[in-house]
């Protein structure tokens, strides 16, 4: 049962798709001109909106346009007794749902009602989604620890965040650089844009440049049409360059121009594209021997590291292991659906016995295979067998 709402300066009108309607147990409400519609349309929570077009004191692509600015999210019938292509194809472009003719057909107002609450429901769904993606994503981002080294990262960020300025994050491989940098973000005045990531060391030296900038239609032999960069994708927010000590020689001199002049040009372009976005970069490597041994420009590595963060190893932080296994236990325990499980105090110890060579998404890793190996508690016995896969 939905809530649909119709205008219409036509009784007859607004009478028959009232009468279809509510066969189909929908609740209706109606209103005789478009600025009586677009009021209750503000105001009620309506799931679908049938309109017609000519109507008087407000018509029915001006309502449509006022709503939109209001909430883009309910689904407009448009209906007209004059209709033609170039109406119709009017009204889609500026965002009905779909279009009738009068009189309308039982069947085709039926199939467009459905197909509207169709759309509803999944961009309910989406939203919901996303909210829980980035609840998710928040917690997430979250250090967990009341380590002295993590305290001081937490001082670091409060007082960074707020600026512009770049930040280069160094750290081992799992050690959460990524949660460092989207914790920037989120507590920037940029945290509505986008937060853009590029994995450098994942992207082949011939391809980098493309990936950071973009390129033209024609431009290289598979350029077949023209593509935006992580640069212009990052516009307004925050791009996170991580594992930039594998970039190429060419891509470090692009990007010391773009962040000089906050300027790109698309690879096979003669464009200078101005972007406004802030770059935090993040390595596994001593950028200071890069340099001397020729592999990456000290030009770029200063303007990289106004703000150096130092992400410290799980081995130098074994205290804040009982908080992350409680976190990862929860975590998993809500991804996989199993029942919440508890870790015994032995298997903590136990588990701040063992290296950690791939830091905090090594012990993800483990937790989850705790997790779904062990019965309702994770006893020492668990940790001994299952941490550390056996080779064969």
């Amino acid at each position: 049962m939905a809530k649909i709402l119709i205008i219409d300066d036509e009784k007859s009108i607004r009478n028959a798709l009232r009468e279809i309607l509510e066969h189909e147990k929908h609740v209706v409400d109606e209103a005789e001109d478009g600025a009586a519609g677009l009021e209750k349309a503000k105001k009620g929570s309506f799931d679908v909106v049938l309109c017609d077009i000519k109507m008087p004191k407000l018509d029915g692509l001006e309502f449509l346009q006022k709503l939109m600015a209001h909430n883009d999210e309910i689904p407009v019938i448009m209906i007209s007794g004059h209709g033609t292509i170039d109406t119709a194809v009017d009204a889609l472009k500026k965002g009905a749902f779909d279009f009738i003719e009068k009189p309308p057909n039982i069947s085709r107002i039926l199939v467009a009602v459905r197909n509207a609450l169709d759309r509803g429901n999944l961009v309910q769904e989406t939203k919901s989604l996303r909210q829980k993606v980035q609840k998710e994503k928040v917690g997430g981002n979250r250090m967990i620890g009341e380590s002295k080294a993590l305290g001081e990262i937490r001082v670091m960020i409060e007082k960074v965040a707020p600026s512009d300025a770049r930040v280069l994050i160094t750290g081992g491989n799992g050690a959460g650089k990524e949660g460092v940098a989207r914790m920037i973000h989120d507590k920037s005045a940029r945290k509505d844009g986008p937060f853009i990531e590029v994995n450098c060391a994942a992207i082949p030296s011939e391809l980098i440049e493309s990936e950071l900038f973009g390129h033209e239609k024609g431009s290289f032999t598979s350029a077949i049409a023209q593509r935006k960069g992580k640069f212009e994708l990052a516009d307004g927010g925050t791009l996170f360059l991580d594992e930039i000590g594998d970039m190429s020689a060419s891509a470090q001199a692009k990007v010391l121009r773009a962040l000089q002049e906050s300027r790109i040009t698309r690879v096979g372009g003669d464009k200078d594209l101005k972007v406004n976005v802030r770059v935090i970069a993040a390595t596994n490597k001593d950028l200071r021997k890069e340099i001397e041994q020729g592999h990456f420009r000290e030009d770029l590595f200063h303007r990289l590291s106004v703000i150096p963060i130092h992400v410290p190893a799980l081995k130098d932080r074994l205290d804040d292991i009982p908080l992350l296994s409680e976190h990862f236990i929860k975590l998993v325990c809500d991804e996989q659906g199993i029942t919440p499980k508890k870790i015994s105090d032995k298997a903590v110890k136990e588990l701040q016995k063992l290296t950690w060579t791939g830091n905090v998404r090594e012990l993800r890793n483990v937790i989850e295979r705790l997790v779904i190996l062990s019965d309702k508690e994770i006893s020492e016995i668990d940790v001994k067998t299952y941490a550390v896969p056996r080779s064969s």
